[in-house]
């Protein structure tokens, strides 16, 4: 074991560093969430990483998304991250993808190649798609719920997708998952209510919603841009990949 994860090694032990090392996630979008995951995720030494999103870093991803520095504007995100990634461990495995994960787009990835999937993507009929394509292949998945609007990092916590409340995304995927049969999905979410209002955008219907539900149970509202700062996401991001870790490794278990 090289001696970049010795204090690792010493809290975990050579066994799991192993696993974690031996194990390939899929982290789909590279934004605020999901730059923090990716980073530890490779300051813990796995060993194959795919990075999903089609997005470039722009002014206002300065304030929060770990790879948005000035030197990367305007480079692709999955570009930027594998920059860094490499810089961290030079030999970590990457797979990029420039591409935003959607229903449509999903044929590109064969889950059974993974170990674990991280979902830290925004669209609802992508997080669905997400987590019943896991599924399918029987691969551990976990996924972020709403962070923007936030503002208290502590109020975060892991636990299963029918144990959340006050969240309003979370409120959707409940619905949807238990329509579609999912008995269980490991999420961070916050109860925290939204800073700002919901009503000033649409960000995606949710497919096969009943004509009879009501308007707020048929959309996802939230503001088009929503706020964020630099210590929400970043929490979530970490949380989710301290759990990615822990899993991997069987570690509390």
């Amino acid at each position: 074991m090289p001696e970049q994860f010795s204090r690792t090694e010493l809290l975990f032990g050579k066994e799991a560093i192993r696993k974690v090392e031996r194990a390939r996630v899929a982290v789909f979008g590279i934004g605020g969430v999901g730059s923090y995951t990716l980073e530890a995720l490779v300051r813990s030494g796995v060993g194959t990483i795919d990075i999903i999103d089609n997005d470039k870093v722009c002014l206002s991803n300065l304030n929060r998304q770990l790879i948005a520095t000035h030197k990367t504007l305007g480079q692709y995100k999955v570009d930027a991250a594998e920059q860094r990634m490499k810089e961290i461990n030079p030999d970590v495995v990457v797979y990029k993808y420039y591409t935003f994960y959607l229903p449509e787009s999903s044929g590109q990835f064969d889950f059974t190649k993974y170990d674990y999937v991280v979902d830290a993507i925004d669209t609802i009929s992508g997080k669905i798609s997400l987590v019943m394509q896991a599924k399918e292949a029987d691969i551990p998945i976990i996924s972020s719920m709403g962070a923007g609007n936030k503002a208290d990092p502590t109020a975060f916590q892991v636990a299963d997708i029918y144990q959340t409340s006050v969240c309003p995304l979370a409120k959707v995927m409940r619905r949807e998952l238990k329509k579609r049969g999912v008995e269980k999905l490991k999420v961070v979410y916050s109860k925290e209510p939204a800073l700002t209002s919901a009503e000033d955008g649409i960000v995606d219907l949710v497919n096969g919603a009943d004509s009879n539900q009501d308007k707020e149970e048929k959309q996802v509202r939230r503001r088009l841009a929503p706020g964020s700062n630099a210590f929400v996401p970043s929490v979530v991001g970490l949380i989710m990949a301290g759990e990615v870790i822990k899993d991997l490794a069987g570690i509390g278990k």
